[in-house]
């Protein structure tokens, strides 16, 4: 018997994001769709700009879990239309991120607030942090630096 479409949700929901392990692919917003073809399980995937390094690892975690879960057939899909957007971010993504140290995506001007002590006192260090969509920033009033999440 095949697995539920809520239940493969479930399996890819424990698929940390290789770059930012805090966070699964299902909160980042790549798992675009899920669906049984037959006895393939086709799962569509957005990767978050069309020359993420990160992609290769992606889709071997995802068929990795799948392929724990007992699914045999699995076809990963690319959609790059519409390309992703922090918009597809969860929410719970977001306070996750904010946990790990990590300004989650607020306002296309900057974080909000410091995601280690809540200042508001900010400043950019530069337009790219430690992956391509994140900036460094630092707080003035820990004086800690901390990755922001660019709006996309």
């Amino acid at each position: 018997m095949q697995p539920s479409v809520a239940d493969i949700w479930a399996v890819l929901d424990g698929v940390p994001d290789p770059e930012i392990p805090a966070i699964s692919l299902t909160d980042l917003g790549i798992i675009r769709e899920v669906a049984w073809e037959g006895e393939v399980l086709e799962v569509t995937v957005t990767p978050t700009y069309s020359g993420c390094p990160a992609t290769s690892f992606i889709n071997r975690a995802i068929e990795e879990a799948l392929h724990d879960a007992g699914i045999a057939k699995v076809a990963l899909k690319r959609q790059l239309s519409p390309p992703w957007t922090t918009d597809w971010l969860t929410e719970g993504g977001k306070r996750k991120l904010e946990a790990y140290g990590i300004a989650p995506p607020t306002s296309p001007k900057g974080p909000e607030r410091c995601p280690h002590c809540g200042g508001a006192d900010l400043e950019r260090i530069s337009a790219f942090g430690s992956t391509p969509c994140k900036a460094q920033w630092r707080c003035r009033d820990c004086l800690e630096p901390f990755d922001h999440f660019k709006c996309i």
